[in-house]
C-alpha cells in the first residue's frame, strides 16, 4: 500500500475509535430529545435532524455505528412512504414539483465525492421547500418572488453549512470528501461573506417583489447584522465555535420569520 493510503487508512482507524469511544462514553443527555425517548430510538432522532446537531460527522449514527446500512434503509423507506402520504394530498402542480426534488435528493450524497461545492446542490435540495410551499398555497409558482426566495436560501445554505463543514476539514481533506471548506481555504470570510450579501439582497428582493412594508426590511436588516456577528467572529479552528455559530442560525431564521409575521400582522 503506498504511504499516503496507509496514512489515510490509520486515519480512518483512529477516526472510527473516536466515534467508538465517544459514543460508548456516559454522559449526561444534551438535548430534550435524549431525555424523553428510549435510547435506542435517540440513533434514528439524530438521523432525521429532529435532535440538536452534533457536531462532527464522527458522532453521526451511521459514522458511530449505533445504525447500520439496513437500518437506515428501512427507516428512509418509512420517511419516504410518509412524505409521498403529505405530497399526494396537494394539488396536482404541487406534486410534480415536489417529484421532481427527488433528483436531487438522491444526487446530493455523492456530490462530496465528486464537486467541492456540496453545500451548494444542499441548498438546492433543501430550499426546494420555498418552490413547494408557494406551489401548495397558491396553486402555481410566482417565479418573480419563489425564485429569489429560492436562491437566497442556497445563498444562506452556504453560509452556515461552510461553517458546520469546517469541524470536519482536516478529516475531509485526508479521506478526499470535498466541501465548500476546503474550497474557501485561501479566503474563507470572503467568500462567506460575499454569499451573505447576496442572500440579503435576494430576501430584498423577494420583499420588493411582495410588497413587504417596514417590518419585513427591519427584520432583514436583523438578519445582515446576525449574519456580519458570525463572519466576522468564527473561530473556524474551533470545531465548538463552528458548531456553536452553526446553531445561532435558528436565531436568525426566527428574526427574518419575526419580521415578516409582524408585517402580515399591522402593516
Amino acid at each position: 500500500m503506498p504511504s499516503n493510503g496507509r496514512a489515510q487508512h490509520r486515519h480512518l482507524l483512529s477516526m472510527r475509535g473516536f466515534a467508538a469511544s465517544a459514543t460508548q462514553r456516559p454522559s449526561q443527555p444534551q438535548s430534550i430529545l435524549e431525555r424523553v425517548l428510549p435510547r435506542s430510538l435517540v440513533p434514528y432522532a439524530q438521523l432525521t435532524r429532529l435532535d440538536k446537531p452534533i457536531g462532527t460527522w464522527l458522532l453521526a449514527p451511521l459514522a458511530a455505528g449505533t445504525l447500520s446500512t439496513t437500518q437506515a434503509a428501512v427507516f428512509l423507506g418509512a420517511q419516504l412512504v410518509a412524505g409521498l402520504g403529505i405530497l399526494v394530498q396537494l394539488n396536482e402542480y404541487s406534486i410534480v414539483l415536489g417529484a421532481s426534488s427527488l433528483a436531487l435528493v438522491f444526487t446530493y450524497p455523492l456530490m462530496k465525492r465528486i464537486t467541492f461545492w456540496p453545500q451548494a446542490f444542499l441548498g438546492l435540495t433543501f430550499n426546494w421547500g420555498a418552490l413547494l410551499g408557494w406551489a401548495a398555497v397558491q396553486g402555481s409558482c410566482d417565479w418573480l418572488v419563489v425564485l429569489p426566495l429560492y436562491a437566497g436560501g442556497v445563498c444562506w445554505t452556504l453560509v452556515y453549512d461552510t461553517i458546520y463543514a469546517y469541524q470536519d476539514k482536516d478529516d475531509d481533506n485526508m479521506v478526499g470528501i470535498k466541501s465548500t471548506a476546503l474550497r474557501f481555504a485561501d479566503s474563507p470570510r470572503l467568500w462567506l461573506s460575499g454569499f451573505a450579501a447576496a442572500q440579503v439582497a435576494l430576501l430584498a428582493l423577494t420583499g420588493w417583489s411582495m410588497d413587504m412594508a417596514l417590518p419585513f426590511y427591519t427584520g432583514l436588516g436583523g438578519v445582515a447584522g446576525h449574519l456580519m456577528w458570525q463572519i466576522s467572529t468564527v473561530e473556524l479552528e474551533s470545531r465548538q465555535d463552528c458548531l456553536s455559530k452553526f446553531k445561532s442560525n435558528r436565531d436568525l431564521g426566527a428574526v427574518m420569520f419575526t419580521g415578516i409575521l409582524l408585517d402580515k400582522l399591522i402593516a
